[in-house]
């Protein structure tokens, strides 16, 4: 199987959202928005994510497997003045199927090369549920650290979990090329 990552465009929203929809059904404790309120959304909102501009406030990577989305992660840029220098990674997500061939690794470092190659970004954060062992092992190996637990951070149901936070410096661990 080979598979590309490239940056998702506009004419693609429709494989993107339901890829996504996929990801907030099956794992609705790994994400902060649900299903019904993304399902709910216009198409329009999903293409407005996959922007073609060169300084887009979100851009999304998609591994493909063929034609076939195989995984995907996006970067949200800040802008307000004090926080230029941050970045937040989001919707990170490989389908089951997808899975141990080392996708999420190639999407995270793909993200990581792009925040730092367009240039004034110094931090790249994240949150991820505490108990999703196999994601927090995943940013770990991609170099990202710990800096806090936020408890009843999301709740799905009468369940509420934690979400831990973390960072990656790209000014102490350069990007590096993914395989």
């Amino acid at each position: 199987m080979h598979i590309d990552i490239r940056r998702l465009i506009p004419s693609e929203a429709v494989a993107y959202r339901q890829l996504m929809l996929e990801a907030y059904q099956s794992h609705p404790e790994a994400f902060t928005s649900s299903v019904e309120e993304r399902a709910a959304l216009p198409l329009s909102w999903w293409g407005e994510r996959l922007t073609e501009a060169s300084l887009a406030p979100e851009v999304v990577f998609a591994a493909f497997d063929g034609g076939r989305l195989a995984g995907v992660a996006g970067i949200a840029f800040e802008s307000r003045e004090k926080v230029r220098h941050k970045a937040n990674l989001f919707g990170m997500y490989v389908p089951v199927r997808y899975r141990g061939q080392g996708l999420g690794q190639r999407l995270i470092q793909t993200v990581l090369n792009y925040a730092k190659l367009r240039g004034g970004v110094r931090i790249v954060q994240l949150t991820v549920t505490d108990d999703n062992d196999a994601a927090c092992r995943l940013y770990a190996r991609c170099g990202f650290l710990s800096y806090g637990l936020e408890p009843l951070a999301v709740r799905v149901g009468d369940t509420f979990m934690a979400k831990r936070h973390m960072y990656y410096d790209l000014n102490i661990r350069p990007a590096a090329p993914h395989p």
